[in-house]
């Protein structure tokens, strides 16, 4: 079987984070591994309380899995601060981890912020470029770039500048108004459009983390990073798709039993 890692904070609601990363990797046929970046105290409605491991502990954690269990796939989410940040970046290259999905998580779906100021030059500069791939939302393409995202041309233009920049390649998530559901994956100097559509749920805490856990499983089986992104954006629709409801309307999607996906290998 097939591994994957993910590297993130916890999430007590169990909607995102570390529990929907594993539940995801479950789903989408590989063993799930964790290192946990922070405890957070949150639900759907808003992230009440954040506690941040030391790097110290969380070397240790990367360490003792590497050191047992490789990972085929590694999966990068909360990262907090920059002292984190350098800790993930080092190990990664001391092991020569591939296919590395850093989601470059700075605010919750709740509007809470999850990463430190300050922290962002060293996610640019440390970790990006390790990234096989990396899955920013409108607002987070925004601050990487430097740019605004009004439109579809811009969000080609942010994930150019992106991927030139930190030598990866960018799926710019559409939504926040910008491209209805289509996303946009710049890969080696060429931009290909993910068509989707609007899916009217409210429960969407945690499809970000889900996103980019179902690309790091796929990765972690084989398949070609395009390929990898179609699957795991059908994974999330059909998700999304089930209306599954935890709570009073409000609840966080159990994505993982939404959709039973492909779980074949990639050749």
């Amino acid at each position: 079987m097939k591994t994957a890692l993910s590297i993130a904070g916890s999430d007590s609601s169990g909607g995102a984070g570390i529990q929907a990363d594993l539940k995801t990797m479950t789903m989408n046929g590989v063993f799930g591994m964790s290192a946990v970046t922070a405890l957070t105290a949150q639900n759907t409605t808003g992230v009440s309380a954040i506690m941040e491991v030391t790097p110290l502990f969380l070397q240790q954690q990367i360490d003792a899995v590497f050191e047992d269990i490789r990972p085929d796939a590694v999966k990068v989410g909360m990262t907090s601060s920059a002292g984190l940040i350098l800790v993930i970046a080092d190990r990664l290259r001391a092991y020569h981890a591939a296919n590395i999905v850093v989601d470059p998580v700075m605010v919750s779906t709740s509007g809470c912020p999850l990463l430190r100021a300050g922290a962002v030059a060293a996610l640019r500069r440390e970790l990006l470029p390790l990234a096989a791939v990396i899955t920013p939302n409108i607002p987070e393409a925004e601050i990487l770039a430097g740019m605004p995202i009004k439109n579809p041309d811009d969000m080609e233009a942010a994930a150019k500048r992106i991927s030139g920049e930190c030598g990866c390649a960018v799926l710019c998530k559409g939504g926040h108004s910008v491209s209805d559901a289509n996303d946009l994956l710049y890969a080696d100097g060429a931009a290909q459009w993910l068509p989707g559509r609007r899916i009217s749920n409210p429960n969407t805490h945690g499809t970000g983390c889900t996103l980019s856990s179902a690309i790091a499983a796929n990765l972690a089986k084989g398949c070609e990073l395009a390929v990898s992104v179609r699957r795991a954006k059908k994974y999330i629709s059909g998700a999304l798709a089930a209306m599954l409801d935890l709570g009073k309307g409000s609840g966080p999607l159990n994505h993982a039993f939404a959709l039973p996906p492909e779980i074949t290998e990639c050749k």
